[in-house]
């Protein structure tokens, strides 16, 4: 039901079909019933965050107009996020890669339509929010502090929630993985005390394929950040990857690479808000 459910809400970006009756809210009533499928039994609190809130979709879809070419943006937002979602509430067949003496954990599985996934679980002794705000608000310094990436740039914001984003990448150590690009949408949602940044690859006409890099893709991935249940000033960090680096590189080679590059990531990140945290004590006194 899940692919069907993307494919509705897709159809609404097309102007022919958004002027059928009914259409949008049905698209909407799909989203809602799939929620209500994906939280299942057991401990999956962080999904009711989006849940109780879907239901405010259709009232701020109607209060937002925007062109057909972002309308397409926002929905490809909104379908990454749900399809990660539907990825990390389910629990089974995933295999360990890499366990830290520190806890942080990659995890990996395959799935039928995407191929491989990984998915990173890592403590951070940082609040939800300044996370939420190094991550989303300052997504173009990230280049400063994570040798992994060289540049972010966002090519154009739509509303509050979505913005298109061109990364690139690093060579990795000794050029075993040469410098690629990315164009990606992006979804920002806050849920509560949950946050999330959800993208997929997608095509944008300021970035064209650029010479000297190989226009990899990526997605659905997805940033699910939540305060810890036994401390609020720590975050439960889940990281879902997936990645199509493109070329012609041995699967062992890029597996190796991925579920490296999101440990390295975990404690760039956790120097970077460290590092934040010294100087922000340092102007306060």
């Amino acid at each position: 039901m899940l692919p069907a459910t993307f494919k509705l809400c897709a159809g609404i970006s097309y102007r022919h079909m958004r002027n059928m009756t009914g259409l949008r809210k049905n698209a909407i009533i799909a989203i809602h019933h799939e929620l209500n499928k994906l939280s299942g039994p057991g401990p999956s609190a962080w999904i009711n965050h989006i849940r109780r809130r879907s239901s405010v979709l259709s009232s701020r879809t109607a209060k937002e107009t925007y062109n057909e070419a972002e309308q397409c943006y926002v929905q490809q937002g909104q379908q990454a996020l749900q399809k990660s979602i539907s990825i990390l509430t389910d629990q089974d067949g995933w295999q360990t890669e890499i366990e830290s003496v520190n806890g942080d954990k990659v995890m990996s599985k395959v799935l039928p339509d995407i191929g491989k996934v990984f998915k990173l679980e890592v403590m951070l002794a940082q609040k939800t929010d300044d996370l939420y705000e190094e991550l989303v608000d300052n997504m173009e310094q990230m280049g400063e502090w994570n040798p992994n990436v060289k540049q972010v740039k966002i090519l154009q914001k739509i509303g509050q929630d979505t913005m298109i984003t061109h990364e690139v990448s690093a060579e990795t150590p000794g050029n075993v993985v040469g410098p690629r690009d990315f164009v990606s949408v992006r979804c920002a949602k806050r849920r509560g005390s949950t946050c999330f940044l959800a993208g997929m690859s997608t095509q944008h006409p300021g970035m064209p394929e650029q010479k000297g890099f190989v226009r990899a893709e990526n997605g659905p991935t997805c940033i699910v950040m939540r305060p810890s249940a036994e401390d609020p000033n720590k975050t439960k960090f889940t990281w879902l990857l997936s990645l199509d680096l493109k070329g012609w590189i041995p699967k062992t080679v890029i597996n190796r690479v991925l579920s490296q590059t999101q440990v390295d990531f975990a404690n760039h990140l956790r120097h970077r808000m460290a590092s934040s945290g010294g100087v922000e004590a340092a102007i306060a006194c």
